[in-house]
């Protein structure tokens, strides 16, 4: 998105583009290297969920794009062509490993309210209301790297 919407320079957008995601990558190798401690202080055994795999999929996923992205767009960079022949399948992994994490937040949310048995609760709609926003957000932001720029 950031790079579809900030009217600078291709070479500005590319490294906001660049430095966002990564900023991303750093904080979600953080958040599972945080869920593993967490999980080890507590005793209880890792990857036993649907959650915990897809977020390690997810992760993983994400850091090999950025890597190929950052080899094929950035430095070294591969000839014109190329970069344009293999464009539709960036942004198509892309958009599926976004929709990956989108997923894994929603099972996350699932299997805290399970855990905690919030039911029919305050603290219930506030997880069903946090899930469906951040299904409106995943619809926006998948339309908003589909759609060209406005400018």
């Amino acid at each position: 998105m950031a790079y579809k919407s900030i009217p600078a320079a291709k070479y500005w957008r590319k490294v906001v583009h660049l430095v966002l995601h990564l900023m991303a990558l750093a904080a979600g190798i953080f958040g599972v290297c945080l869920a593993f401690k967490f999980h080890h202080e507590v005793k209880i055994s890792d990857l036993l969920s649907l959650h915990s795999w897809l977020g390690l999929i997810a992760i993983s996923l994400y850091a090999l794009q950025w890597v190929f992205g950052f080899i094929v767009y950035f430095f070294p960079g591969a000839e014109a062509r190329r970069r344009g022949s293999i464009m539709p399948w960036h942004i198509y992994i892309g958009i599926f490993i976004f929709l990956i994490a989108t997923c894994n937040a929603e099972l996350g949310l699932l299997q805290r309210f399970n855990t905690l048995g919030l039911g029919h609760s305050q603290q219930g709609l506030i997880v069903n209301f946090t899930g469906l926003l951040l299904l409106l957000y995943a619809a926006t932001v998948v339309l908003t790297v589909i759609l060209p720029p406005l400018y």
